[in-house]
């Protein structure tokens, strides 16, 4: 014992300090993780906040097209025209619709993966405001307990960046099409059978007609 505090309840201030330096490890680790896995997926391509739309490489921009509720994604494209004339559509897009490059619009955690991360992160944070508590509830003297339910309040302090933010925010971008993945892919499906109808018929259209047999008089 030192100072009347026994070495127990310093033992379990130390765990639960550690408990929330793990908790915001883990919680940084993952955010990090799906920051770099966004930027691979955007490649060289550049959000502008100011215009809400994303510039490539070879400078066109992608514009907002629709938004996916579920997954509170907005997906950005770029004009076909565009795209299909690009000198490096090849090696941007294989779609004959525009590419399409998609952003999270809730600040971290939105996506699911990211609240999972969050969630465990939480779960240990709250494993760390537990443990002290429930030794002040075993503690033999006043000083000890003091000291416990103090570092419960410090913990619940420190973590409460972690769980303030696990909510999805309610905020809906006005102006575009409300559009689940599903329904994304259907209306890509449809854009291109009338892109192949559109050019069968063109094609068509070109066709020369076959010669007439002249009349024997």
């Amino acid at each position: 014992m030192s100072s009347g505090i026994a070495i127990e309840t310093w033992l379990t201030i130390g765990y639960a300090a550690l408990l929330v330096v793990i908790a915001y490890g883990i919680d940084t680790f993952a955010r990090r993780a799906a920051a770099k896995v966004e930027q691979y997926r955007s490649g060289a391509f550049v959000y502008h906040e100011d215009h809400d739309a994303w510039l490539c490489p070879q400078d066109q921009w992608l514009w907002p097209k629709s938004f996916d509720p579920d997954n509170r994604v907005m997906r950005y494209r770029g004009s076909p025209t565009v795209c299909n004339a690009c000198p490096v559509k090849q090696t941007c897009t294989a779609s004959d619709d525009g590419r399409e490059v998609s952003r999270a619009i809730d600040s971290w955690p939105a996506s699911e993966a990211a609240r999972f991360h969050r969630g465990i992160a939480c779960a240990v944070s709250a494993i760390a405001l537990i443990w002290p508590l429930a030794m002040a509830l075993a503690a033999e003297t006043v000083p000890e307990t003091l000291l416990l339910v103090g570092c419960a309040v410090a913990v619940g302090l420190v973590s409460l960046p972690l769980w303030s933010h696990l909510r999805r925010t309610p905020a809906v971008p006005p102006g575009v099409v409300f559009q689940s993945l599903d329904e994304n892919m259907e209306a890509r499906k449809l854009l291109a059978e009338a892109e192949i109808r559109r050019r069968s018929s063109y094609s068509s259209d070109r066709r020369k007609s076959p010669p007439q047999p002249r009349e024997v008089r």
